[in-house]
């Protein structure tokens, strides 16, 4: 058999001991704040029927879709009859059922969306879960853009009170304090005031395609916007008067106002800058003081299912793009067949966090779930004289392991080093004979003679 060169699909990476301690610590950061604010578990398989998946995320987001080849393309008997059943399902549609039945999930919503539906019996709403799990995107990998990366969803499905997009708002603040990314821009906006601002230069009904072109600001700047506006047909008399909206200046406060005199005219947009308002509000009565909290009405998020608040967070200092997002959706499982059920939720994602932490040097200095003692002996009955011991010290919680062949101490403490293990415990005739074991400190090179009891207490 010839050899071949292992590689994997460009967006997707392997992770080492060292990288997944570190996401292993960002997960459980996030999930501990998740689960103190009250949402509950939840996993959904990582394929979905396609029809659950299309429609739902915008024409962009529909094209990004990992889609799966239906199995039964491969049992084809012959070249020509899988040639055939190509073309036939190309003729019909490339998302034809003839080609594909079968997506990988796009995000962790509309998956949570349709679960919620077929579940909903079962069910006590106002209903709050948290989600982490991988998602794929279909896209072109750069820098902290993969095609397969991890996201943690929070959502609460089954009330339009606001009090759950001010509670995101804190969660947003907790988990990166917990984390010590504390310089960060916490933006939010409200579809509504994008829709106001639709009809007050003329193209109302045109919301989606003004949000995606805003939703690219960042990357290709006014004048790239405007020209995808110009493409979707917004006139120049349309444009004249968006321009001065996004050239606003001033704080959340100021804007606010200004744009409660510009969206006069328009029901929709006030009722948006209304629901800000409340928001910050109840920000303020749940007591957090130092909000990095900031009203962007050019914030947009590309995704059309998104109705009302809408936020996305970014690290200061980090060329990195948004490190988390979500929004307010009134009507997402009405497709599914339960109207009226309206959700609120928030994104994290663990890539690029894990990318800005690292930038940033903000894991802490010890070895995240490293072993914190290996056993070491000279011959078999050390061996035999340490496992006991190994025993204990796992009954007590402290991560240990014992070196499992007969080798030199050289050896032994070498693998230890390249582990970052911070202690050892060397048994020799000595420490046999006292019952004890010589523990040596890794990073001091102090080193003690202690009884397994002693070890325990000392490593507890």
């Amino acid at each position: 058999m010839s050899t071949q060169k292992p590689s994997i699909p460009k967006g997707t990476r392997d992770f080492g001991p060292e990288k997944m301690a570190k996401r292993n610590y960002i997960f459980s950061t996030i999930k501990e704040v998740f689960t103190r604010f009250g949402f509950l578990p939840l996993e959904t398989p990582s394929m979905e029927n396609i029809s659950v998946l299309t429609g739902k995320y915008g024409d962009e987001g529909d094209q990004l879709i990992f889609k799966i080849l239906n199995s039964r393309l491969y049992e084809a008997k012959n070249k020509e009859e899988l040639k055939a059943e190509f073309d036939k399902g190309l003729e019909k549609n490339i998302n034809s059922d003839i080609l594909t039945e079968k997506a990988l999930r796009y995000d962790l919503t509309v998956p949570f969306a349709r679960y919620v539906v077929m579940n909903r019996n079962e069910i006590t709403f106002p209903f709050k879960r948290y989600q982490i799990q991988p998602v794929w995107r279909a896209d072109r990998p750069q820098k902290g853009r993969y095609r397969e990366f991890y996201q943690c969803d929070a959502d609460i499905v089954g009330t339009d009170s606001l009090l759950c997009e001010a509670e995101i708002v804190l969660m947003v603040h907790e988990v990166f304090k917990k984390l010590k990314i504390e310089n960060f821009a916490l933006k939010i906006n409200n579809r509504k005031i994008l829709s106001g601002i639709t009809e007050i230069i003329g193209k109302p009904g045109c919301e989606t395609d003004f949000c995606v072109a805003i939703d690219k600001l960042d990357k290709i700047g006014i004048e790239g916007v405007l020209k995808e506006l110009r493409e979707k047909d917004f006139d120049e008399k349309s444009i004249e008067l968006l321009l001065p909206i996004l050239h606003l200046q001033g704080d959340s406060k100021e804007k606010l106002e200004a744009m409660k005199e510009i969206l006069a005219s328009s029901a929709t947009g006030l009722k948006g800058i209304e629901e800000i308002n409340a928001v910050l509000e109840k920000v303020g009565l749940l007591g957090l003081t130092t909000s990095s909290l900031e009203f962007d009405l050019t914030l947009a998020r590309g995704l059309s299912y998104y109705t009302g608040a809408i936020f996305e967070v970014k690290a200061i200092g980090v060329q990195i793009g948004s490190i988390s997002g979500g929004g307010r959706y009134d009507n997402l499982t009405g497709v599914f067949g339960l109207p009226g059920v309206s959700g609120v939720g928030i994104s994290f994602g663990v890539d690029r966090i894990y990318d800005v932490m690292e930038e940033l040097n903000l894991f802490p200095e010890e070895h995240l779930d490293s072993t914190k003692i290996l056993l070491c002996y000279f011959d078999e009955k050390g061996q035999q004289f340490g496992l006991p011991l190994l025993t204990k010290l796992r009954a007590a919680c402290i991560n240990s392991e014992i070196y499992p062949d007969v080798a030199k101490i050289k050896k032994q403490l070498d693998y230890a080093n390249k582990k970052q293990v911070t202690y050892v415990g060397i048994i020799g005739d000595e420490e046999i004979k006292a019952g004890k074991v010589a523990v040596k400190n890794m990073v001091s090179g102090e080193q003690e003679s202690l009884t397994i009891d002693e070890i325990i207490a000392k490593l507890k």
